[in-house]
């Protein structure tokens, strides 16, 4: 007879509110050890406020939670590890401008003899960690802001794991990583030993890979408990969505408008991480993005609205030389960007959603340098249905909001800006397959409407259902750049894989 498994977490009736609005709504499940239980569920559904409970971020008002037999009440996210919950949050926790061995051991690094941290003592230690978890490509003593967001992630996950806990909780681990095998290679390891592990995802294939159960939120409540092997992917999105649908792109007819002055013409640029790099982007396209982490796509990005700096080259906005020293003179000139870290370079946390979203024209609300807050809502609510954010989180402050609808918040700032070209990068990154569709339908009303943006994705199926060309970058320059006709996800990563360094493949060449 086959022995039960061990309950390790048990959470029972758990609800949380936040004013007028039901985040979690007596929430129910268990876990058992050595098990991956996939928890899943739209924007909003409740998984964020789930995470910060269990991290001990965030009290619930009612419910009960035990681990391993005991009350679980954890008043910050160290009393929730000390108690044996770990968790890599999908927003990395890591302090930028410490070093990744100082990030690995905080709070508490080891003291030497004399009381003081030796540097060099937490930087061994810290590499036979890294090497431990199959990281080679990490120095222990850089600063975690020169990383790449995907070793960034490796960072944040390693933290977890270094500390053995019962229970670890996975939130959208794979948005930034590039590999996912070596995660999947590690959960594998830590099930063994068993370890639970929670795992937050909007991939379905990696709940299939991973996950033996799932647990479902929509609007704060739990939905469905299942099997994974017993469910179709269309009837867990139906669980999730509240309707019969499955994810899928829908390619719109091209809104590119050819013979227009283009809306920005960039010309042999050079600098930290671009090597001479040009294109146009016409109004009404989106130029797609393409490349594996690392090849220069952050710096090209950041290098157009100021924040890196240039050595060489010319950029032109609606066919005007322009020298962009910050993104606020960016902005001014029309072109704005939406960044890759939403904590970090998006968000205000200690603002509500309303303040987030109206500074680039809190002027308009500011008579005689007041803030008249019913105007401010005004000019706000006018922008919401672009991105389709509701009003009711406008008075909570950003940080109550799911990922989801922080983008959406980050999004719809950038469109108050009045800008004419938009640089969103790797905008869907760890948001669900809902609010997904509502920034795809945002991008496709903006290019209609004379708009133009230069898109990065990690998730090539975007860059080839949304976009009407493509740059791939190899080694910090363009590769090749692909016509419609022939966009596909193949010719994209010979591209950027180093395999076809062509300057240009368009369907005539492949005829």
């Amino acid at each position: 007879m086959k022995e039960k498994a061990q309950t390790v977490l048990d959470f029972q009736s758990v609800s949380k509110r936040y004013g007028a609005t039901v985040a979690l709504d007596d929430v129910s499940f268990a876990l058992q050890a050595g098990e991956v239980c996939g928890l899943l569920g739209e924007n909003g559904a409740g998984k964020s406020t789930l995470v910060k409970i269990l991290s001990g971020v965030v009290t619930p008002d009612s419910g009960s939670i035990h681990l391993r037999g005991n009350p679980f009440r954890p008043q910050g996210i160290l009393d929730a590890r000390a108690a044996g919950v770990a968790t890599a949050f999908q927003e990395l926790s890591l302090i930028p401008t410490l070093s990744v061995a100082a990030n690995l051991f905080l709070p508490r690094p080891r003291l030497n003899r004399l009381g003081l941290v030796s540097t060099r003592s937490i930087e061994g230690e810290a590499g036979d960690i890294l090497r431990s978890y199959g990281i080679a490509d990490i120095a222990p003593s850089a600063l975690v802001e020169h990383l790449p967001l995907g070793l960034r992630q490796k960072v944040e996950i390693v933290r977890a794991l270094r500390h053995r806990p019962a229970v670890l909780v996975l939130d959208e681990a794979t948005a930034a990583l590039s590999d996912r095998e070596w995660l999947f290679g590690l959960v594998d390891d830590v099930v063994r030993g068993g370890t639970s592990v929670l795992y937050i995802s909007h991939k379905l294939d990696e709940i299939r890979r991973l996950c033996r159960r799932c647990v479902i939120l929509r609007n704060g409540k739990k939905v469905l408990e299942s099997d994974v092997a017993a469910m179709s992917d269309a009837a867990i999105f139906s669980s999730m969505a509240g309707r019969s649908a499955v994810e899928a792109f829908v390619r719109a007819p091209s809104a590119v408008r050819p013979n227009a002055k283009p809306v920005l013409e960039v010309s042999r640029l050079k600098g930290p991480g671009v090597d001479d790099v040009s294109f146009s982007l016409a109004p009404g396209e989106i130029l797609g993005v393409a490349g594996l982490e690392g090849h220069g796509q952050s710096s090209l990005f950041k290098s157009l609205v100021g924040l890196s700096p240039l050595g060489e080259g010319t950029i032109a906005v609606n066919g005007t030389p322009v020298t962009i020293r910050s993104p606020r003179t960016a902005r001014r000139l029309g072109v704005t960007l939406v960044p890759e870290e939403r904590k970090s370079e998006g968000l205000f946390h200690d603002l509500t959603t309303q303040a987030n979203i109206s500074l680039p024209v809190i002027n308009e609300a500011s008579p005689l340098n007041l803030v008249n807050r019913s105007r401010e809502r005004r000019v706000v609510e006018a922008v919401l249905p672009a991105v389709n954010l509701s009003q009711r989180y406008l008075p909570l402050n950003i940080g109550a909001l799911s990922g989801g609808n922080q983008q959406k918040a980050v999004l719809a700032r950038a469109l108050l800006t009045g800008a004419k070209c938009l640089l969103l990068f790797d905008p869907t990154r760890g948001v669900d397959v809902g609010a997904k569709q509502n920034i795809y339908a945002m991008m496709r009303a903006f290019v209609r409407d004379g708009g133009a943006i230069l898109f990065y994705s990690t998730e090539l199926d975007e860059i080839v259902q949304l976009c009407d060309r493509c740059l791939v970058l190899y080694r910090h320059a363009i590769a090749g750049e692909l016509d419609l006709e022939v966009l596909s996800q193949d010719r994209i990563l010979s591209l950027a894989s180093g395999y076809r360094n062509e300057a240009r493949l368009s369907a005539v060449e492949e005829a």
